[in-house]
């Protein structure tokens, strides 16, 4: 497990719990606008041993409620479970972000009761998902086995797409729409550039642009909303 990041604090990775964010080196995903791309290759140094991060969260018990298990794609890590079967003993909340692309893995840690709240990435409708994804060859079906697991309402969770303009269309959200019809939980995010993100020139979409999308997965995700988009 390469452990290559940790934020001390967090008011907003963990919905309505004080946390930190732990970020794990290597991804599946090849997102031409990840914005942490020096996560997702082989070459993502770690910084952090296991003994350093748990001893960080032992130190901050009572002050912390939560941990949020970021990356590059945490699933990937083989000593995931135990990784988080020793966050959890110290009394932590844990809640998982991933791109859904390993549905045995999330499937077998919310059965283990080793996860409080999952945010999975829907990257675009489904027809634009290899271009999304950034790699040629992806397995829809797997996506879409973790999506339809999380609907079931199994364990909290929310769904969430970053727009990127020249990727995302219309036709996206009227798919996205129709895929994840009720889910109690979706939120919107804008693309936001940096000197981080893996193919540079990307461009945000406008306000009023995001409502039209917004406007389109209402019907079908009535608690739709944007995310950190200012006025």
């Amino acid at each position: 497990m390469k452990l290559c990041g940790l934020q001390k604090t967090t008011l907003l990775d963990f919905p309505g719990h004080v946390a930190a964010t732990i970020f794990l080196g290597g991804c599946n995903f090849r997102c031409p606008f990840c914005h942490n791309s020096g996560l997702i290759g082989n070459e993502a140094e770690s910084l952090f041993s296991e003994e350093e991060i748990l001893g960080f969260l032992k130190k901050r018990k009572g002050i912390l409620e939560g941990v949020c298990i970021t990356g590059g794609e945490p699933t990937l890590s083989e000593d995931l479970e135990s990784f988080i079967r020793k966050i959890r003993d110290l009394g932590y909340l844990i809640k998982l972000d991933t791109n859904g692309y390993r549905p045995e893995v999330l499937k077998k840690l919310a059965s283990n009761g080793l996860l409080d709240y999952v945010a999975m990435d829907i990257k675009a409708g489904r027809e634009n998902y290899p271009k999304t994804a950034g790699i040629r060859g992806l397995r829809m079906k797997d996506i879409e086995e973790s999506a339809a697991f999380l609907l079931q309402g199994t364990i909290p969770f929310e769904f969430r797409t970053t727009a990127v303009k020249g990727i995302h269309s219309l036709r996206d959200f009227i798919d996205i729409g129709e895929w994840v019809t009720g889910c109690p939980n979706y939120y919107l995010q804008n693309y936001v550039d940096s000197d981080q993100v893996l193919c540079p020139g990307f461009q945000p979409f406008s306000r009023e642009e995001l409502n039209q999308f917004l406007n389109i997965l209402k019907p079908l995700i009535p608690n739709a909303m944007l995310r950190g988009v200012e006025d």
